[in-house]
C-alpha cells in the first residue's frame, strides 16, 4: 500500500505489516482513503477525531445554508389604516429576514368591479418597503384575487449573518450590563407578546368582518338568481 504520514508526509509504498507496525508506534489508526488506487492509498490519524472534525464541519455548513421562503400577506382593498401599518410591518420584517412576500389583494362582492384599488394598494405598499425589497412580480388578478410578490435586496445568507452578529451583540451587551437592564428588556417583551396578542386580535375581528361580508354577498346574490331562475 501507499502510505501517509500523520502529517501528510508521503512515506512511501510499504507492505502492510510495516504500515500497523508504524500505526502501533505513533499510537495512530491505519485508515484506507483510496481503495481503488493501485496500490491502494492508507493514512495514519485519529479517526476519531478525524469524523469529529468532519461531523462539525457539515454541522456549519448546514447552518449557514440559506433557504429562501416564500411569506404570504393578504389584504383588503379598504383596509384600515392601522391595519395596513401592521401588515405593512410583517412585510418589512419579512424583507430583512431575506424573505420574499406574496401580497394577495382579496375582492369581496361589488369590489371586483373596482380593481384599480386593489393595484393602487399594493404600488403603495411596494413604495413604503421600496429601501427593502423590489417588486420581483407585477401585479396582477388572479380570479377574485390581485397578487403581487416582493423580492428582497439582501440575500437570505446575509440577513443571517446580520441577525447572528446583532444576536452576540445584545448577548455581550446582557453580560456586561446588571439587573436593571434585565428588567428593561424582561419590558420590552412583555411589550412584545401584548403587541402579538394585539396583532392576533385584530387579524380574527379582521376574519369575522370578512366572513360577515362574504354573508351579506352571498344572501344579496341569492335573490337575484331567484329572480332570473322565475
Amino acid at each position: 500500500m501507499r502510505l501517509v504520514g500523520p502529517s501528510g508526509e508521503q512515506v512511501g509504498i510499504v507492505p502492510l505489516a510495516k504500515a500497523l507496525e508504524l500505526a502501533q508506534e505513533y499510537d495512530l489508526d491505519l485508515v484506507e482513503v483510496a481503495a481503488t488506487a493501485r496500490p491502494p492509498v492508507c493514512k495514519l490519524m485519529d479517526y476519531g477525531k478525524f469524523k469529529y472534525e468532519s461531523a462539525m464541519k457539515a454541522r456549519e455548513a448546514r447552518k449557514n445554508q440559506a433557504h429562501t421562503v416564500i411569506k404570504e400577506m393578504k389584504l383588503r382593498p379598504k383596509i384600515d389604516p392601522h391595519d395596513y401599518d401592521t401588515k405593512k410591518g410583517h412585510v418589512v420584517r419579512f424583507l430583512k429576514q431575506g424573505d420574499k412576500v406574496k401580497i394577495t389583494i382579496m375582492f369581496r362582492g361589488r369590489e371586483q368591479s373596482r380593481p384599480e384599488l386593489g393595484f393602487r394598494l399594493l404600488q403603495r405598499l411596494a413604495d413604503d418597503v421600496q429601501e427593502l425589497g423590489f417588486v420581483e412580480s407585477a401585479p396582477k388578478q388572479d380570479g377574485r384575487n390581485m397578487i403581487m410578490v416582493l423580492g428582497p435586496h439582501k440575500k437570505k445568507t446575509e440577513a443571517m449573518a446580520e441577525a447572528r452578529a446583532l444576536a452576540d451583540a445584545r448577548k455581550a451587551e446582557r453580560q456586561g450590563r446588571g439587573p436593571s437592564a434585565e428588567a428593561d428588556e424582561a419590558d420590552e417583551a412583555a411589550e412584545a407578546i401584548e403587541t402579538e396578542v394585539e396583532e392576533t386580535e385584530v387579524e380574527a375581528a379582521e376574519a369575522e368582518v370578512e366572513a360577515a361580508e362574504t354573508a351579506e354577498v352571498a344572501e344579496a346574490e341569492q335573490p337575484a338568481e331567484a329572480a332570473q331562475d322565475a
